[in-house]
């Protein structure tokens, strides 16, 4: 099995867990994308295969003119400038990996539009890895204009590498590189995602995939109140410098809630400021572990960070900013498990309103665990690992 991923790390994780299984069921298994990057989120007996190295090292370039960015100019930019980019230098690449690995099986990120270009031209099957869901909810339904324009971006790519060819008028393309006809592993649930009863065969949705992390800094236990509810808040590790108006927000909202919560941030101290003596700020956490001590979560609505939150049956307030997010905080909302603030505007009496809705209202946890129990039944690595060897 060789997975083709881009670097970042939200895409990696499910990888490495699914990885793990297969390789414990006797499977070789590999990775391929840009080799620094990967190297930084593969555990270290990871087999990688370089290929579009260069590409990788303007990821993260590129991020400090993306998270300014909201909207349609978010979606331009992220085409133009990071998935396609992406997809030509990694082919070349990826075909040697191809090549040199004889895979069964190619499993492809949905950012990683190389791996199928690769697989379809060598003719190796290949299945989808979705770590987000917002791809299979019809995200441009209201918007046909720009689910035309991104259309044409991918139909433009394959016709490039002679993968098929430019859409007549009124016509999509021939097939999708962000979809395999035969396998799309969904790391989510239809409890959350709200799709029950309406997908393909072919997509399963197996739940998250938890897998083995970095090693993460030292983390001061020891502080954690038990006398007051603990709460992390947290925008991703590619969200954080844009927050500060957000921080604001929030250390406002936790001088209201002081008797009753504990904040625990997950920010650099430079974007933040200071914080009051009980609150603990740190420049990353151990998120897995840590969710365990935990009562809520405040977070951008990141598609990981709500998945492993609603693992442990904790609520969310989520804050959208970009990308997949307002999607995934839809999710949220609707499946009752937690409360939607705006990211940019957010004052910190709406702030407290929606801490104490989360943390009061026990609605938002039977929900939270509703979606909990549908993870735990999905069977999560061991579920995607039964349905890839199925391909082979």
């Amino acid at each position: 099995m060789l997975f083709t991923v881009p670097p970042l790390a939200g895409h990696v994780n499910p990888t490495v867990a699914v990885g793990a299984e297969l390789a414990a069921r006797g499977h070789e298994i590999a990775w391929t994308g840009p080799a620094g990057a990967l190297a930084r989120l593969l555990p270290a007996q990871a087999l990688i295969l370089p290929a579009g190295e260069e590409a990788g090292g303007a990821y993260s370039e590129l991020h400090e003119r993306w998270r300014n960015l909201r909207g349609v100019g978010a979606l331009r930019f992220l085409w133009e400038e990071a998935l396609v980019p992406l997809a030509r230098a990694m082919v070349p690449g990826v075909e040697r990996a191809v090549r040199a690995f004889g895979p069964d099986v190619v499993v492809a990120d949905q950012q990683a539009l190389a791996g199928p270009l690769v697989a379809r031209r060598l003719g190796v099957p290949w299945a989808t890895s979705a770590s987000t869901s917002a791809e299979l909810t019809r995200p441009f339904a209201d918007f046909p204009k720009v689910g035309e324009w991104v259309a044409g971006q991918i139909a433009g790519l394959l016709a490039e590498f002679g993968a098929g060819r430019p859409p007549r008028a009124g016509e999509a393309q021939g097939w999708d590189p962000r979809f395999s006809e035969r396998l799309v592993l969904v790391f989510s649930t239809p409890e959350l995602v709200g799709t029950a009863g309406e997908f393909p065969a072919h997509h399963a949705y197996v739940g998250p995939a938890f897998g083995a992390r970095p090693a993460a800094p030292g983390f001061p236990w020891q502080r954690l109140d038990p006398g007051r509810r603990r709460v992390l808040v947290s925008l991703g590790t590619l969200n954080q410098e844009a927050g500060a108006r957000f921080y604001e927000a929030v250390l406002g909202a936790a001088e209201r809630l002081s008797e009753e919560v504990q904040l625990v941030l997950a920010a650099p101290a430079a974007v933040v400021g200071e914080v009051p003596d009980h609150a603990l700020l740190q420049e990353s956490v151990p998120q897995l572990e840590l969710l365990a001590h935990l009562d809520a979560v405040v977070c951008h609505a990141g598609h990981n960070t709500v998945c492993e939150t609603l693992a442990h049956g904790l609520p969310l307030v989520v804050a959208p900013i970009r990308d997949d997010q307002p999607i995934v905080a839809r999710q949220v909302v609707e499946a009752g498990a937690g409360v939607r603030v705006r990211f940019g505007r957010t004052r910190a009496e709406e702030l407290r309103d929606a801490l104490t809705a989360v943390l009061d209202d026990p609605g938002h946890r039977r929900a939270a665990r509703r979606i909990q129990a549908s993870f735990a039944a999905a069977g999560g690595a061991a579920a995607a690992a039964d349905r890839l060897e199925k391909l082979i």
